[in-house]
């Protein structure tokens, strides 16, 4: 960001859209085309059974994708009636507000936007589920959004059923923890859930159902899923998704703010589990803010080292292709060299006894990581190949060693009052609706609350202990906020839980992280009794975010898997 420069917006303007047919535009199209043959098949049943349809696949093209959608039903002889929301894209919003001064301090680190050093292009805000709400007590069948918050089609559509007014916040709450719990589809019913093995035993592992949220009129949800379908809906399963991508005990929307620290789970029947206690407060007047930028470009080699002395080999190879760039090293942005996992003695076959040392590069400049130049990323690792440590090998495929574009993310606040925030009621000619920022709001510290846990019981109380991974007993999810990363620990049964918050402190997780991946940053933690979890959120954890991220965990879900181990402190 070169001082308080403007956004420049890449979109397509209005005008230049209108010139065009329904079919050229889709050639330069920005929505979400996989929506597409989901749509299709289901065409039919939407209209035959009445059904509503909320989705958030618009991107940046929301109107066009609302435009595509209603013919391809008019081409069916059906008819159902369309609704696009609008707002999200917040570019000219973002640069009225920095040349009046606004700093656009970064949620995840404090920066302000103009430390950043990078030229953004666009500004998208997360809007709430109120607009859904409206679009359908207009009449829609279909409602079309762009950004919106991944739970705010659940929060529009029980708004809409029940008719919640907008300060029903125990209410709205209680629609936007089934939202959360529903987000992801078959997450909640078993997939990236810990207790897998479980399923496998069952055959229960395949064809995972999706799940379904039934929300009553007090905004209390059961939650089920398909009929004859693989999968589970348990307190685990549903754990497990509820500790996903969260940040504290406060889950912030336009519409509401969630207090969870009180949910309860309980399972109420076979794949029926029932979520209550969730409270609701006023939302607050801010909405989060993703300002986009082009970072530069990026490439990467893979090298296969086998057999014994894997990090000597790693270590050669490194000094090696560090010696032949030399002083051209300035030209990277980022240069690291990963050596991704061990070689076990007498492994059972070579695959297992294969590391992949991955050299990775990032820089403004694409020239100096161009496959087909005599000085480059290229030239510089494959040259040094012939005087290489034994038992290496090349990967033959070189599409990742091309420079590929690449991304940054930064994450901010922008105040709800500046929202665009309409509904187009397409079967009106176009109808709009204006949607208000909320008169009730509340503001929140930046911190949210972390504590350690109250009456800690003594640990060598529970009796006997073994070494032994921390998996055996406890259960864990983990997933990204930009560069943060949280992780969920939880346990199956009651007289684990006093166990467990005793045992998993701010200064254990910093034990289990270790030296090399505790990055100094602060460690939040709360308590969740009602699901037997304890809350995680590590500051700042990981690179920039997924775009940019020069880990191979780039969404922090390989984090919970991270915790395999610690003395022998268990049972």
């Amino acid at each position: 960001m070169h001082g308080s420069g403007k956004i420049r917006n890449l979109k397509a303007t209005e005008g230049s859209k209108v010139q065009l047919t329904l079919e050229e535009r889709q050639e330069t199209a920005m929505y979400a085309e996989t929506f597409l043959q989901c749509f299709e098949p289901a065409i039919e049943n939407l209209a035959n059974n009445k059904c509503k349809l909320v989705v958030n696949a618009g991107a940046s093209d929301t109107e066009l994708l609302t435009l595509v959608c209603d013919q391809m039903v008019k081409d069916k002889g059906q008819s159902l009636k369309f609704a696009w929301v609008e707002g999200d894209d917040v570019t000219s919003q973002v640069n009225s507000l920095i040349g009046k001064g606004e700093k656009f301090e970064s949620l995840m680190h404090g920066k302000k936007l103009e430390e950043w050093g990078l030229e953004p292009i666009c500004a998208q805000a997360y809007l709430g589920g109120l607009g859904i709400a409206e679009a359908l007590r207009s009449g829609a069948d279909v409602v079309i959004c762009g950004r919106v918050a991944d739970a705010a089609p659940v929060i529009g559509v029980a708004a809409w059923w029940h008719d919640w007014r907008s300060d029903q916040f125990d209410e709205l709450a209680g629609a936007l923890v089934a939202g959360h719990l529903i987000e992801c589809s078959a997450y909640v019913t078993g997939g990236y859930y810990s207790g897998f093995k479980d399923l496998m035993k069952t055959g229960k592992h395949v064809n995972m159902g999706f799940p379904i949220a039934e929300v009553d009129h007090k905004g209390e949800c059961t939650l089920v899923k398909e009929k004859d379908s693989g999968g589970c809906v348990t307190v685990g399963s549903v754990t497990s998704q509820l500790v996903y991508e969260i940040q504290g005990p406060w889950y912030y929307n336009c519409d509401v703010t969630a207090d969870i620290s009180g949910v309860r789970l309980e399972q109420v029947g076979e794949d029926k589990v029932r979520i209550t206690g969730v409270k609701g407060m006023p939302p607050p007047p801010t909405t989060k803010v993703g300002i986009t930028a082009p970072a530069g470009f990026q490439a990467e080699w893979h090298i296969y080292m086998c057999g014994l002395d894997i990090e000597e080999k790693c270590k050669i190879t490194e000094d090696q292709v560090r010696y032949a760039i030399g002083d051209d090293i300035s030209k990277f942005s980022l240069l690291k060299f990963h050596q991704n996992g061990t070689s076990p003695i007498d492994a059972r076959n070579q695959d297992l006894a294969t590391v992949d040392f991955r050299i990775f590069a990032q820089s403004p400049d694409p020239e100096v990581l161009r496959p087909d130049i005599p000085n480059g990323f290229n030239r510089w690792v494959l040259e040094i190949f012939l005087q290489s440590a034994p038992s290496a090998s090349l990967s033959n495929d070189l599409r990742q060693i091309v420079p590929k574009p690449y991304y940054e993310y930064w994450v901010s606040l922008l105040p709800q009052s500046e929202l665009n925030h309409r509904v187009h009621l397409l079967f009106e000619d176009n109808k709009v609706l204006k949607m208000d920022a909320p008169k009730i709001t509340k503001t929140y510290p930046r911190q949210q609350p972390s504590y350690e846990t109250e009456s800690a019981v003594d640990l060598s109380s529970f009796g006997q202990t073994a070494k032994a991974p921390l998996g055996h007993i406890v259960m864990a999810r983990s997933g990204d906020k930009a560069s943060d990363c949280n992780v969920g620990f939880f346990v199956r049964h009651d007289d684990e839980w006093d166990w467990l918050r005793s045992f998993m402190t701010i200064d254990r997780v910093k034990k289990l992280l270790g030296p090399e991946e505790y990055k100094g940053k602060p460690i939040d933690r709360f308590e969740i009794p009602g699901a037997r979890a304890v809350h995680f959120l590590l500051h700042d954890h990981l690179d920039r975010g997924y775009n940019a991220c020069s880990n191979y965990d780039t969404l922090g879900k390989l984090a919970g898997a991270g915790y395999d181990a610690y003395e022998d402190e268990t049972r």
